[in-house]
């Protein structure tokens, strides 16, 4: 258990933060004395982060789908823990599956929650930010935003709109106190891309191949990113994406 005496320096939410990228940001988070509030849908995930990140962290059981309950999901965040200066996009959902096969209804479900979602989310959080001119947002992209993947359209489309949600935002945002930045992680060693790539020798050599760092990242890499981009260490940056992926979205 992360325990940390000292009075929490800033308040920060997570969403998705019970568990592999999500649940390293809150540790990094926690670690550096940020108070953090992990919203997932896992109850059991929820409970272990619980456990292992202590009292500097609380945990809410919230599906972000559900968009006509966020402004009071922000209000009782805010009412409860106090105002939020630090808000991370991390939550979202994937589908494999080959082009021609998507429904509508999948496509659909794969943006709302991962760009719809998003949105709302970081609005009712903005408001309050925009009270007191200061904050940062960070939002979650992927390599799938970078170049094309086989067999995952809604997701790719959801993450090229958060790159592009991004820099609007910025835009709306910065003038009045309020950084947004984003993220997009490469190939990251987690159980998920393990199970993946270990079942696929041909898919983990390509991956590797193309990497120029030769190499998979951990999932602390991506937390340092986050951690940078809510930190005073990028006062002046605002608008940017920024690969966290060893070079593979350049790499041939």
């Amino acid at each position: 258990m992360i325990n940390n005496p000292t009075q929490p320096s800033k308040i920060a939410i997570v969403t998705g933060g019970a568990s592999g990228l999500g649940l390293a940001i809150a540790e990094k988070f926690v670690y550096n004395n940020i108070f953090t509030v992990i919203i997932g849908r896992d109850e059991e995930k929820l409970r272990n982060a619980k456990t292992a990140l202590g009292e500097n962290c609380a945990t809410i059981s919230f599906d972000l789908g559900n968009l006509e309950q966020i402004p009071l999901l922000v209000a009782e965040i805010t009412n409860t823990y106090g105002g939020v200066d630090i808000l991370v996009n991390n939550a979202g959902i994937n589908m494999k599956k080959p082009f021609e096969d998507v429904t509508d209804d999948e496509f659909q479900r794969i943006n709302h929650t991962n760009v719809t979602a998003v949105f709302s989310l970081s609005r009712e959080v903005a408001k309050h930010m925009l009270a007191r001119e200061s904050g940062s947002i960070i939002n979650i992209s992927s390599m799938a935003s970078q170049y094309g993947l086989p067999k995952v359209i809604a997701y790719t489309a959801s993450k090229s709109a958060i790159e592009g949600m991004t820099r609007a935002m910025a835009v709306d945002l910065s003038p009045r106190g309020i950084r947004v930045n984003c993220v997009a992680p490469g190939f990251i060693a987690t159980d998920m891309s393990a199970t993946a790539l270990n079942n696929d020798p041909e898919r983990k050599n390509k991956v590797l191949s193309r990497t120029p760092m030769g190499k998979m990242g951990i999932p602390a890499d991506i937390a340092d990113a986050v951690y940078f981009f809510a930190s005073d260490a990028s006062s002046y940056i605002t608008g940017t994406v920024l690969p966290v992926d060893g070079g593979n979205s350049i790499g041939f």
